[in-house]
This record gives structure tokens, C-alpha cells and sequence, in this order.
């Protein structure tokens, strides 16, 4: 009987702490949404209100509520972008909103690390962007609060700090796509399951971060992160 081995260990699966349970969010893939927050869109140079789009991070690029994180190399513009991140539970194919309700477990607090250097100079010459978004321990996130009531996801505040000083404020009624109305657009390209994260986007104020930096981050005063840049 041929028994197949590996070549090295599997990798492990993220694993995200479920608030109130011992059971934890094996994470399958994480999404992020560009341009979900008009102002923010503003400050990018857009104006309009177009289709959500969508890039994505490795599952490995999560760092579960670290307390310090490494300046990454191969950049001089690190910024912070804070979101809303969205886990489901159930599968998703060419989603109505009610399916896209329906499979949302529960929600995160997130930060996009950016490099925005490297992403500027990608758009500018027409090429990919991942390295300025998948790098490693570029998706800080809190655990993951499970959801009684759509409301917790479509109003609220989330904000970001530095160094003490607010940087971005927002409510979460100010995206301009809402969580179920991103599964349902996402859900026509890819087949979401149980386990994939969603970044819903950030508010306006995205700015540069620095090695000695502390950033602190809140979602509706229930779930926060709050970590040093080394």
C-alpha cells in the first residue's frame, strides 16, 4: 500500500479567537474591499461611487491581537488602515442578500498595513499590487465577536489612534457598500466558505505610521487592538 508523506510539515491554519466560547475561526481565505468609505475614496483621488472591488492578503498575514509588530521591510510609507472585518459561516454562491445575511457568524476589528510606496509605484507603472498588501504580519486582528443582529455591523464607530492622537473616525453607516451588499457582489466572482474574512474598507485619515509608534484601535467600544511598531 503506497502511504503519500509530506515534504515538510503542513502548514498550520489561523485560528481566531471567538469571543464568549472556547471554539475558535479556522480561517480559509481573507478578501479586503478598496475604496468602501466615500471620504476615504476622496483622499485616494476617486469620487464616485463604484462597484466594490476586491484584492486579497494571505490567511498567514494575520496577526491575532499582537502586542508588538516588526516594521516591514522594503518601505519608507507604512500606513494604517482600520476596518471592519466580516467572518461566514456558510457557503456562497451568486448570493441574494438574505443568503449573504444569513452566513455572517460574526465580525473583527482588522488593520490593513499598507506599504504605500510600493503600492503607488505598482499603480503608476500599471503592475500588481500584492506585495504592498500580502506581506508578512500585514493584517493585525482582534477575535472575532459573534453577530445577534445586523445592526452591530451596519452602525457603529471605529476609529484609530496614534501615538494617542485620533487619526481616523467613522461610522460603519458611512460605507459606502454595506457587509451583506459586499458578500452578495463577491459572492458572483469567487465561492465564499465557511471561514473566509471579509475587510470592509477604511474611513478617511489613513496616514503613515513609524517604528516607535503605538496604534490603538476600537470597534463600537467592544473590541480593540492596541500594539507597538518595533
Amino acid at each position: 500500500m503506497f502511504v503519500m508523506t509530506t515534504l515538510f510539515p503542513i502548514p498550520a491554519t489561523p485560528q481566531l479567537p471567538i469571543l464568549g466560547s472556547d471554539l475558535s475561526f479556522p480561517v480559509r481565505r481573507v478578501y479586503c474591499v478598496g475604496r468602501n468609505y466615500a471620504a476615504h475614496a476622496k483622499e485616494m483621488g476617486h469620487d464616485e461611487r463604484e462597484l466594490p472591488f476586491f484584492f486579497t492578503k494571505p490567511a498567514d498575514s494575520l496577526v491575532i491581537t499582537p502586542k508588538a509588530l516588526a516594521y516591514p521591510p522594503m518601505t519608507n510609507e507604512l500606513h494604517h488602515e482600520v476596518e471592519l472585518v466580516i467572518a461566514i459561516s456558510k457557503e456562497l454562491v451568486e448570493a441574494d442578500e438574505h443568503q449573504a445575511a444569513d452566513s455572517i457568524y460574526g465580525y473583527a476589528l482588522g488593520i490593513d498595513l499598507t506599504k504605500r510606496d510600493l503600492q503607488a509605484e505598482a499603480k503608476q507603472k500599471g503592475r500588481p499590487w500584492d506585495l504592498s498588501k500580502g506581506f508578512d504580519q500585514s493584517a493585525p486582528i482582534s477575535a472575532i465577536q459573534p453577530i445577534a443582529d445586523l445592526d452591530e455591523i451596519n452602525n457603529g464607530l471605529i476609529s484609530l489612534s496614534v501615538n494617542q492622537t485620533l487619526k481616523q473616525e467613522g461610522q460603519l453607516s458611512d460605507m459606502v457598500w454595506a457587509p451583506t451588499e459586499i458578500l452578495v457582489e463577491l459572492s458572483k466572482h469567487v465561492t465564499l466558505k465557511p471561514g473566509d474574512l471579509i475587510f470592509t474598507g477604511t474611513p478617511s485619515g489613513v496616514g503613515v505610521v513609524e517604528r516607535g509608534d503605538k496604534i490603538e484601535a476600537k470597534l463600537n467600544q467592544e473590541l480593540s487592538l492596541d500594539f507597538y511598531i518595533e
